[in-house]
Formats: structure tokens, C-alpha cells, sequence
């Protein structure tokens, strides 16, 4: 029998969450198809997890550098019992209640397209029918084809994320944010972290010179970190631990390997190719209302547009909107990026290099935000941070911005939405700023640029 459906939303991370609980707050009958967790990677494996196990070392450092306070002690069963209980100890059946209630269609099980006009839906045994499909199908980790590797203990973000023991030594292969944040995670937790990236700095994607502060920080933490490094070969060792062969000579030795190197689309099964729709190396090929096909759309990781999650949910109110008749189009413009770290990494806009690449011609600042500000010393007695800030010299507007400190994750929305939003640098300098904050340093590097 063919159930019909105003619209199926296949894979419910963020993405597909966010569509179809719109479209069931609009009154659609909308059915949903998930192989496994509802909630998806990111609160799963992923930035939920992750940030739940960051904070406790964050904690312990911030009291570190407060004066007149006593540094606390780190209980691994309690934060991984926290951790435990932010994941819902990996039980999605409160999701998918909530789903039903709202008179949602669950179907757990492999979705796989079989057909259009209108859209057919093959899953758990059933057919289902929509004329608009949503794809939210996520990513997968990207485990590097190292020759050996398959022969040791190799871990994920989902491993890292899920973890029950701290390793006494951990080898990241990687220098991007799951290398990042759990290299910081596991080393401040007592582990002996070697992060291992081929490219001449971390965060390749970008400014280098944030890549630069960020492999200072995790140093000071007591990370072994090497940049322009790649791994040749791997080989189990006697007593089971992994060895791992450099180019150019030497070895590393770690009890786990925490391979970090990227994700890929998870387009593949789902029948798309037979079906006429196109799918490139990146993942789904979408216009920019997120439409692969007359009546079939996609959001997330699946478009490899960027893979994060407030760009999935972006996505998600975008296709939700043009589904309920409100034309709406992608603008990615201002997009921030975040690394969860201690300081906290965030950029958002164009590198000095992608602006080269451009043509633009651009102004450029980086100041030191603890010989600039108060508030790096009232939150510590020994502060850090950076802040950088690209401008186009010919137009006046900010192109580009990253900030090494605490809590830039929040503060870098300041950049942002002067990027999106196109406002000048001179509206942006005549700006009142509250004292004593970080959003301070942003009068003081804009007016450093070239006039």
C-alpha cells in the first residue's frame, strides 16, 4: 500500500529537523525517515558531546587564571555522565514521541528513492508517496587511506566523542576543528596528544596566523603539534600500540589514532543517480533555494555546501519557507565559524589570501587584544587574545574578521552581521561599545586600518 504525504524529510539531524517541524507546525502531513538517531550527528557525536566535554578543562583553566581561586579537580565519571545525559545516552525515543504528537509519520529505516512525479519513497518495508522530498542525510567521517591503518586502534569523532576511558596517548592525523577541539579535550584530560597536520598550518581553511595562535595555545597545554607533517604508513606494534610513519623520517607512537581529516556527503543508496538528479564530489548539486529536482530539495552536510550545523538549519528555514509559499533564496554571506577551544577560535568572511584570489584590494589589522583592553585582565591574570580584521579599501566595508579569546564565539557576530549587512567601517568606528568587553577591540583594529 502507498502512504501519501504532503512531504518526507529523509535523515532528521538539524536540517531536516528544522523543515519538518515547520511544515507540521503548518498544518502538512509530513513523514520523516531516519536509519538511526533522531537529532542527528551533531547531537549525537558531534558538537553536542563534544562541547559538553570541553567545558570541564575550560573550567578548571578559567579558575586557573582568576585570581584568588583554587584550581578544581576534573571527575571523569561525573563529566562523562554529564556527557552521557546531554546525548540522552543515545535514546531518540522522546524525539520521535514528540514527532508523532505533532502528527509527524516516523519511519526508522534506509531511505531509498524509487521513483518521481510524484516522489517515491522506499523505507523500512513501506512505500511512501510526497510531491516535495527533502534531503537531510549528513555526512560521514573521512578516514585518511593510509596504508596500515586498518591494523590499529582508529577513532572518529563518534569514538572521540563517546569515549569511556581517556588513552594514555593519543596520534591525531588532522589539524581542522575535531583535531582541534578534541586534541585540546584529551590532552588537558592527561592524555599525551601528537596532532599530526600536512598542511603548513592549522585550520588550513583559515587565516594562517589563526591557525598559528591556535597551535600556540594547544603547546601551552602540552600538545605536541606538527605542522607540514603527513603520516606515510601505519603499523601495529607488539604491545598494541599504533605506529605511525612520517614523511621524511621519524615515527609516532600513540595507544589510539584519532583520525580528523574531513567528511563526506552521505548521497550514496539513496538512489539519486538513477533518478536523472546530479550529484558532484561535494554531494547534492542544489540551486540556491537548496532545489536538486522539481520537488525534490536538500539541506546540510548532503549539499557540501558547509558543513555546519546553523548552515544546515539556515538551509532547512529556506526550504521550509519555499515550501510553504514564501520564495526565499541562499545568502551565505557572513557565515561565522567557530572552534569550541580554550580561548575560543572564530572567524567568519574572507581570508586575506581568498580576498587576493578575488582581486579586492584590502586593508588589513591584528591587534593584541591584552595591551588594547580591560577585559582581558579582569577575566584573567594571564590573558590571551587576538583579534584581525580585513576591510575592502576601495568600498569601506569589513570583508573579513577572527578573534582568538574567550567567548569570541559570541562576540563574532559583531563581524558578521556587519559583513552580511554590508555596513561601513566608518558607521562601524562610530559605534558605542560597552566597556569593559572584548567587542571593544573592534573600534580599535578597525581604526588601525589603512586609511
Amino acid at each position: 500500500m502507498v502512504e501519501r504525504f504532503d512531504a518526507i524529510v529523509i535523515g532528521m539531524g538539524p536540517g531536516g529537523e528544522t523543515v519538518a517541524s515547520r511544515l507540521a507546525a503548518a498544518g502538512r502531513r509530513v513523514a520523516v525517515v531516519e536509519r538511526e538517531l533522531i537529532g542527528g550527528e551533531c547531537g549525537y557525536y558531534a558538537c553536542i558531546p563534544s562541547k559538553a566535554l570541553l567545558r570541564p578543562p575550560e573550567v578548571r583553566a578559567e579558575a586557573r587564571g582568576a585570581a584568588g581561586t583554587a584550581e578544581p579537580a576534573l571527575d571523569w565519571e561525573g563529566i562523562r555522565a554529564y556527557r552521557d545525559s546531554m546525548v540522552r545516552h543515545r535514546d531518540d525515543s522522546r524525539q520521535v514521541a514528540g514527532y508523532e504528537e505533532q502528527g509527524v509519520e516516523v519511519v526508522k529505516g534506509e531511505a531509498r528513492l524509487t521513483g518521481r512525479d510524484p516522489w517515491r519513497v522506499a523505507a523500512a518495508g513501506r512505500e511512501l508517496t510526497a510531491p516535495e522530498v527533502v534531503l537531510a542525510t549528513g555526512s560521514s567521517p573521512l578516514v585518511p587511506p593510509v596504508e596500515g591503518l586498518d591494523s590499529v586502534e582508529v577513532w572518529t569523532n563518534r569514538e572521540a566523542t563517546a569515549l569511556d576511558r581517556i588513552p594514555s596517548s593519543v596520534a591525531v592525523i588532522g589539524g581542522g576543528a575535531v583535531a582541534v577541539e578534541m586534541g585540546q579535550f584529551l590532552v588537558r584530560m592527561g592524555a599525551r596528544v601528537t596532532l599530526l597536520e600536512r598542511g603548513g598550518h592549522l585550520l588550513g581553511r583559515e587565516d594562517p596566523r589563526l591557525g598559528a595562535a591556535v597551535a600556540e595555545a594547544l603547546r601551552a597545554d602540552g600538545a605536541d603539534v606538527r605542522t607540514g607533517t603527513a603520516v606515510q604508513r601505519a603499523r601495529r606494534a607488539p604491545d598494541g600500540s599504533a605506529v605511525l610513519e612520517l614523511d621524511g623520517g621519524g615515527e609516532v607512537s600513540a595507544e589510539v589514532v584519532l583520525a580528523a581529516t574531513g567528511r563526506v556527503p552521505n548521497t550514496s543508496g539513496l538512489g539519486l543517480e538513477e533518478l536523472g538528479v546530479p550529484v558532484g564530489r561535494r554531494g547534492v548539486e542544489v540551486d540556491d533555494r537548496c532545489r536538486a529536482a522539481e520537488g525534490l530539495w536538500a539541506v546540510g552536510d548532503a549539499t557540501g555546501t558547509a558543513l555546519l550545523t546553523h548552515v544546515a538549519k539556515y538551509q532547512g528555514r529556506v526550504v521550509a519557507d519555499n515550501l510553504l509559499g514564501r520564495e526565499r533564496r541562499t545568502d551565505y554571506t557572513g557565515v561565522p565559524r567557530v572552534l569550541f577551544t580554550d580561548p575560543e577560535a572564530a572567524a567568519v568572511g574572507l581570508t586575506p589570501a581568498q580576498a587576493r584570489e578575488m582581486g579586492l584590494e584590502t586593508s588589513y589589522a591584528e591587534i593584541d587584544l591584552t595591551a588594547e583592553l580591560a577585559r582581558p585582565w579582569t577575566y584573567s591574570t594571564s590573558p590571551t587574545g587576538r583579534l584581525a580584521v580585513l576591510a575592502d579599501h576601495r568600498h569601506g566595508v569589513l570583508l573579513g574578521a577572527w578573534a582568538l579569546a574567550p567567548m569570541a564565539g559570541e562576540w563574532i557576530h559583531f563581524a558578521a552581521l556587519a559583513i552580511r549587512e554590508r555596513i561601513p567601517v566608518d558607521r562601524l568606528t562610530d559605534g558605542i561599545a560597552q566597556f569593559p568587553t572584548y567587542s571593544e577591540g573592534y573600534l580599535i583594529a578597525l581604526e588601525r586600518l589603512e586609511p
